[in-house]
């Protein structure tokens, strides 16, 4: 599966991939530090059957930086800039994390291109105070010492339960994350430091929207999650023990089954 590329604002390179065929199109936004490689299982398995759009987010994988705050908002645009590009009038949309907040900025600003909506380990909660403190803590920690950042930080997000069957999982992502550069990884903390309340989009959303979710997330309260589901007209919700903030990595099979289902029922 080949990568491609466009330019954005006459100097932002944007990687992604664009496989398949059809009117049903998904597509996949990926977490913090992570890139559409994470995805390339999802592609494969979908393109059979629908269109599927894979993107790297500003700053990561081979996209380039755009400045030095990276904002939902800024995400969203680009976005909408690469489905443009290639066609796309409507589509579901899955974010992982703080592709899901991009993915809410997005159905804030072109709620009329989504067909479906997708929180992956996501919610529409801004920053409390004490959060955004450790995301400043997060970037003097990146600056300081990037390498090591990484290396432990990315384990973090599995369940412990999980850690060593996944390790070889785990070991790429620590690969990916590696091929960023400080700068790039600040500027994503920066973007989601500064991210809005997007309660609005769910209780506002004309579209589905599915929330999966791991019971062993220590970084989304399970309580936030379930007010959260009941604000939209038609919300589904998959919670999954054993599973920690990396469902579509620690559950893949399940995942994908039911990402795939929820689209095309997206379409109907």
């Amino acid at each position: 599966m080949k990568h491609k590329s466009m330019l954005y604002k006459d100097k932002v390179i944007i990687n992604y991939q664009d496989e398949g065929q059809g009117n049903q199109t998904l597509v996949l936004l990926h977490g913090f530090m992570n890139n559409l490689d994470v995805w390339a299982s999802y592609v494969f398995k979908y393109m059979k059957e629908i269109r599927v759009i894979a993107i790297d987010l500003l700053g990561h994988g081979e996209t380039s930086d755009f400045g030095d705050s990276h904002t939902m908002e800024m995400q969203a645009d680009m976005v909408k800039a690469v489905l443009d590009h290639v066609g796309v009038k409507n589509c579901v949309m899955a974010g992982h994390s703080m592709g899901g907040y991009v993915a809410l900025a997005f159905g804030e600003r072109y709620s009329e291109t989504l067909k479906g909506l997708t929180l992956i380990n996501s919610h529409a909660l801004k920053d409390t105070d004490e959060a955004r403190e450790g995301r400043v803590r997060t970037c003097e920690i990146i600056q300081n010492n990037r390498a090591s950042f990484i290396v432990s930080f990315i384990p973090d997000l599995f369940c412990v339960s999980n850690r060593e069957r996944l390790y070889p999982e785990i070991k790429e992502l620590q690969d990916m994350a590696m091929g960023m550069k400080a700068e790039s990884i600040i500027a994503a903390q920066k973007g989601m430091m500064e991210k809005s309340s997007r309660l609005d989009v769910l209780v506002n959303a004309h579209y589905p929207i599915l929330f999966l979710a791991g019971k062993q997330d220590p970084r989304i309260q399970m309580e936030k999650v379930f007010a959260q589901a009941m604000m939209p007209k038609h919300t589904e919700l998959m919670m999954l023990d054993d599973v920690a903030h990396m469902i579509h990595v620690e559950a893949k099979s399940i995942i994908q089954l039911r990402l795939l289902s929820f689209t095309k029922m997206c379409y109907i």
